[in-house]
């Protein structure tokens, strides 16, 4: 089942922004555009895994909802322009897992997601793309019906692409992601392990090379 992630914007540019790209990553997301209208939200559906939300909202502010979504046990990252560190404290004492500050990558906030998600023991338990079917608990690949044995940078890679369908990740990101701050080396790396992965899953056009950026895995033909 795909997590559930609930956007609480006023600004229609941005909300849009978020909606567009973790629907991209295989997430389900429902807008909200003011702190009542997701308090009303909550009589009829309260079954989400995260919650986005801006501090600076029209009538009930970011801070003031973080009670009901700790009623709910709904985990939230605060998205907002406030960057001043009584803020930040205030939203982090107050309960927020994350609290990150306008302008944001997006790619950024897909990893930080990612995290909360898995932390709090909401991140779905496994991913399916095509036919190949990723159990995250046993770190098992499958493929109609036989296990795909993988190494572990191998295994990675496809979660981390995996995770965030159709995303375009440079090399330097996958390196930065995947091998660590601290690995020293070229992005060949990438290069040759994405082909061993390739070669591996035998699924032609799961992950595409995107010219001189880098490669991403497209959910369909």
């Amino acid at each position: 089942m795909e997590n559930r992630i609930l956007i609480v914007e006023d600004n229609p540019a941005i909300a849009e922004l978020l909606e567009m790209n973790l629907s991209v990553a295989g997430y389900r997301t429902r807008c909200c555009m003011a702190g009542e209208e997701a308090l009303e939200l909550f009589r009829e559906d309260r079954e989400f895994d995260l919650a986005l939300v801006d501090v600076m909202l029209p009538g009930a502010d970011g801070f003031s909802l973080l009670p009901s979504f700790k009623e709910r046990g709904i985990p939230v990252i605060f998205l907002t322009a406030k960057d001043d560190v009584v803020s930040k404290v205030r939203g982090l004492k107050g309960g927020a897992e994350d609290y990150i500050v306008k302008p944001f990558e997006v790619l950024e906030l897909l990893v930080r997601v990612e995290k909360v998600l898995e932390r709090t023991g909401r991140l779905q338990k496994s991913l399916t793309v095509r036919d190949v079917e990723i159990l995250l608990e046993s770190r098992t690949v499958m493929r109609g019906g036989e296990e795909i044995r993988l190494k572990p940078l191998e295994y990675d890679l496809l979660v981390l692409l995996a995770r965030n369908k159709n995303v375009t990740f440079s090399r330097e990101r996958l390196l930065k992601e995947v091998w660590g701050d601290l690995y020293i080396g070229e992005t060949r790396t990438v290069d040759v392990h994405i082909g061993q992965l390739r070669k591996k899953l035998g699924v032609p056009g799961l992950i595409q090379t995107i010219p001189k950026v880098g490669y991403r895995l497209e959910e369909k033909r």
